[in-house]
């Protein structure tokens, strides 16, 4: 059950999720409008493109396959979708770091390949914690949240009860991303592309917590 969740994946929930949602408002406000942390927009824009195939066209497929490649360096690193102490998250989380910093330089010079890398970021975090004591986590998008949530109201109000711990997490990551995306569109007009150091030292606070506390619990 949900309740076996232990409190730090709540909390760590809720930071990932405002770390995507910075990063996805950097892309809607300088990627060409383009989000990057999740697939669904880049593929109807993909599928649009693809009736007047171009250089645009080339660059969409390049945003997916880049996410794709971030989720398979997550599986390499981790080897299970399934939440389980001790699984090299924080080397994840660090490696995250040093993706989204490649990408805010190459986005500052004016490079594409801060598109990819950026999408790339966001596919390794979505990766790192997808199931938990039944619950599905996603960090980089909130529809399947949303829809969980609808299914949840649906069964209370059939009479099946309502596992509230497991609606708390839900409505952490949402509150996590929409707060996130606040301040990346608060912080890209003065900033630009710099922004992205912010969701930058998350993961890299995140990633050696995750590690320090690892340790500790080991010796």
């Amino acid at each position: 059950m949900i309740n076996a969740l232990p409190r730090w994946v709540e909390m760590g929930a809720l930071f990932l999720a405002a770390l995507a949602g910075m990063v996805n408002a950097v892309g809607l406000l300088g990627f060409q409008h383009q989000a990057v942390s999740h697939l669904s927009g880049t593929a109807t824009l993909l599928g649009t493109a693809l009736l007047q195939p171009g250089q645009e066209t080339l660059h969409l497929i390049l945003v997916l396959a880049s996410f794709v490649a971030g989720a398979a360096l997550s599986g390499l690193m981790i080897g299970n979708a399934a939440l389980k102490l001790g699984r090299n998250y924080g080397l994840a989380l660090l490696l995250e770091a040093l993706l989204l910093l490649a990408a805010l330089f190459a986005l500052q010079a004016g490079s594409w390949h801060g598109h990819y890398l950026a999408s790339a970021a966001c596919g390794l975090q979505n990766a790192l914690v997808t199931t938990f004591s039944g619950a599905i986590i996603r960090t980089t998008h909130v529809t399947g949240i949303f829809t969980d949530l609808g299914v949840m109201i649906g069964e209370m109000l059939r009479g099946q009860g309502f596992d509230r711990r497991k609606a708390l997490l839900f409505l952490l990551i949402i509150a996590g991303f929409v707060c996130g995306g606040s301040l990346g569109s608060l912080l890209y007009p003065q900033l630009g592309y710099a922004t992205l150091a912010v969701p930058a030292g998350m993961a890299m606070v995140l990633g050696l917590s995750y590690l320090v506390m690892t340790r500790a619990r080991r010796s």
